[in-house]
């Protein structure tokens, strides 16, 4: 019997050997014999109400002691694309007011910092119409990155034809559909600063994009929103958007400065799992989240962590 079980080994081995031989002789790595399908990593980074807070808040701060600040986040971002050339960053609205910064400068600065470090899609917050639809017209204009929502209605305004419905974004192999989504402005926002843009359902608007998105054969669906994480109330929030639509796997949410821990996970109206993750405010946190795709082109959420910006972070 140990005989056999040596000979059986033996033959094993020896077939193992040949099989090897033979790829190596074509150039083929023995490795990937043996291996699972390859895997490629998808980084998707992430803010949201930043609301033009520049700098890092002050050392004796009692809340965000020596957090956030452009420069900190910037070298967080580039240190994380130097290890993954297939990163992606978003941001969920609400890049304007709340420091002096955009009373003075009109949003300059934001996107002159924003174009820098390279973002991919942005949406619109409500307090993006803070200096007016002229100068947000303008800042999208001087954007380098495309702004994306698809139930705001632009017509007849100045911001007309220059925001995306919906925007396709490829890496490698993998296709990233993106659409956006914001609050009602009416009763939010003074009717003289969105003057007549109008509110357009949310469910609606998003499920149509995301149909759109579905038939392009995107590997990957997100929806930038800045509708808010939860209400208690029957307002529509990013937990029903994902409750009452198919299609999305991700929602970068923003608006109600929810800091969450990790992502929630909520089931769609088909019983299919969409991530929500929201990080806060002020850019003291950058989200990060890592998916990992088969050679098939099957996709799975790997791991998730929120990221701190300050001074300690940005030797990681």
């Amino acid at each position: 019997m140990k005989t056999e079980l040596v000979m059986q080994s033996r033959r094993k081995f020896i077939k193992q050997s040949l099989i090897a031989g033979v790829a190596i002789g074509a150039g083929v790595k023995p490795n990937s014999l043996f291996a699972n399908e390859i895997k490629t990593q998808l980084t998707i980074l992430h803010t949201n109400d930043v609301h033009s807070h520049i700098e890092p808040f002050a050392d004796n701060d009692k809340k965000y002691p020596g957090l956030g600040g452009a420069e900190y986040r910037s070298t967080i971002i580039e240190n994380i694309r130097s290890k993954n050339e297939a990163t992606l960053l978003f941001d969920a609205g609400d890049i304007f007011q709340g420091t002096p910064y955009f009373n003075f400068f009109h949003g300059d600065i934001e996107i002159d910092l924003m174009n820098k470090m390279r973002y991919d899609a942005a949406t619109i917050g409500n307090h993006d119409f803070d200096g007016g639809i002229e100068t947000l017209a303008r800042q999208i204009t001087r954007a380098n990155f495309p702004f994306v929502n698809c139930n705001y209605d632009f017509s007849g305004t100045p911001v007309a034809g220059k925001v995306h419905p919906h925007i396709v974004l490829q890496k490698g192999k993998i296709k990233i559909g993106i659409t956006g989504c914001g609050v009602e402005l009416e009763g939010l926002v003074p009717d003289k600063l969105f003057t007549s843009t109008k509110y357009l359902d949310p469910i609606n608007s998003v499920q149509e994009q995301v149909n759109i998105l579905k038939e392009k054969k995107c590997n990957l669906i997100i929806c930038l929103s800045h509708l808010g994480y939860q209400y208690k109330n029957s307002k529509v929030s990013d937990i029903v958007l994902a409750q009452q639509t198919n299609g999305i796997d991700l929602i970068i949410g923003g608006h109600t400065h929810t800091f969450l821990d990790k992502p929630t996970i909520v089931k769609n109206n088909v019983g299919k799992e969409v991530v929500i993750n929201q990080v806060g405010w002020a850019g003291v946190q950058i989200g990060q989240l890592n998916y990992f795709f088969e050679k098939s082109l099957r996709k799975k959420l790997s791991n998730t962590q929120t990221v701190i910006v300050d001074k300690k972070s940005i030797g990681k």
